[in-house]
């Protein structure tokens, strides 16, 4: 039988690797599910809800890892996690692989089998796994949410005996999974939405959401996305003329949500000093790409700052703060993963080192750090 553990995150994560749903499913491909008392309190899901559906709930993380032969994480386990696994035990979660080298070797030195649920390919087989998309769905939600509130004023146009009251312009910058669900929130919120990317294939996709699209359309538009699907780093020389563009629509909009990230690099800076300077008093600047410098230059990661009546917010985990769909959905994802490395008929782990999805996202083995993207072949 497969011993699956979960032990509970750190202070500053909310969220969980586990949900009644897939501790049921779970349960039902022959693993037994050991779950750290409280680990999904944050989560709101109970001990007893967990154990409702085939968990057994102990104390402490020690009690949950002792002989496990996966533990499913949020974030990469700490050291004493790591030291209480058995050797070669596999450990699936969003490991941030580019973040705290010597972390990412000493974890890996411990023998375990990491695997890094950022790497997911972007296949089709995969979507079902695909949690950076899963999580940036619901942070890209809550910053038009948090936008609205700190805003204060209504969104919608109203037109009353009392008189008309406008509607708010918001103007999303970065339109992967975060951006299109900003777009989506705020039109649903009825405010006056425009948004842009450096990459061509979005722009029909923020048409048909109902928003304007904003961009400098040159040659080297045309030509600005990777074959995963990602933006690629653009010249100087575009840089400059986007900025220029954004520059002048930046100054009459009310909330600015930006969602600009490259994997492994830091944030690119979209919003200068002098473009905050430009924004009316009372507008909203929210920046996603806090947890990697940001996009804006005054942007302050973790906090949220008044710079001459701007609000500039740097959210760090954004979708931890709607824990409850944010573990639902990545539990489903980690569920899918898991669905690939168990054999069903037999009930017993049965991995495919070639298949794509475990190539893709296998970062350390045999206490050796394999992934191509962390070893420079």
């Amino acid at each position: 039988m497969i011993t699956i553990a979960v032990t509970a995150e750190g202070p500053d994560e909310p969220r969980v690797a586990v949900s009644p749903e897939t501790v049921k499913k779970l349960v039902a491909l022959g693993a037994a599910v050991k779950v750290q008392s409280g680990a999904g309190l944050r989560s709101r899901f109970s001990d007893e809800l967990l154990k409702a559906q085939g968990a057994e709930i102990v104390d402490g993380a020690a009690a949950a890892i002792n002989g496990a032969d996966i533990l499913l994480k949020v974030r990469r386990p700490s050291p004493e996690e790591l030291a209480a696994l058995k050797p070669g035990a596999i450990v699936a979660a969003m490991i941030e692989p580019f973040n705290d080298r010597p972390g990412l070797e000493s974890a890996a030195g411990r023998g375990a089998t990491l695997f890094s649920m950022e790497f997911m390919p972007r296949i089709t087989r995969a979507q079902s796994m695909d949690v950076l998309s899963s999580q940036a769905n619901l942070a890209g939600y809550k910053a038009v949410v948090d936008g609205a509130s700190m805003f204060g004023q209504a969104l919608p146009m109203m037109m009353t005996a009392a008189g008309t009251v406008p509607a708010a312009k918001i103007f999303i910058m970065g339109v992967g999974v975060a951006g299109l669900q900003a777009i989506a929130t705020a039109r649903r919120m009825g405010a006056i939405v425009s948004a842009t990317d450096v990459r061509p294939a979005t722009k029909e996709q923020v048409q048909s959401l109902g928003a304007k699209f904003v961009a400098v359309e040159d040659d080297e538009f045309k030509q600005a996305q990777t074959a995963a699907g990602y933006a690629k780093p653009m010249s100087p020389e575009y840089q400059a003329k986007q900025a220029e563009l954004v520059a002048n629509h930046i100054k009459i909009q009310d909330i600015v949500v930006t969602t600009a990230l490259i994997p492994g690099r830091p944030a690119p800076r979209l919003i200068t000093k002098a473009m905050v300077e430009s924004m009316k008093p009372g507008s909203v600047i929210v920046d996603l790409a806090a947890e990697r410098g940001g996009n804006c230059e005054l942007t302050v990661p973790g906090q949220t700052v008044d710079v001459g009546g701007v609000t500039i917010a740097g959210p760090i985990n954004l979708a931890g703060t709607v824990a409850v769909n944010a573990s639902s959905l990545y539990a489903k994802n980690l569920l899918a993963f898991l669905e690939v490395l168990i054999d069903k008929k037999e009930k017993a782990l049965k991995i495919d080192w070639d298949d794509d999805i475990v190539k893709g996202t296998l970062v350390a083995k045999d206490g050796k750090i394999v992934h191509p993207n962390l070893t420079g072949n």
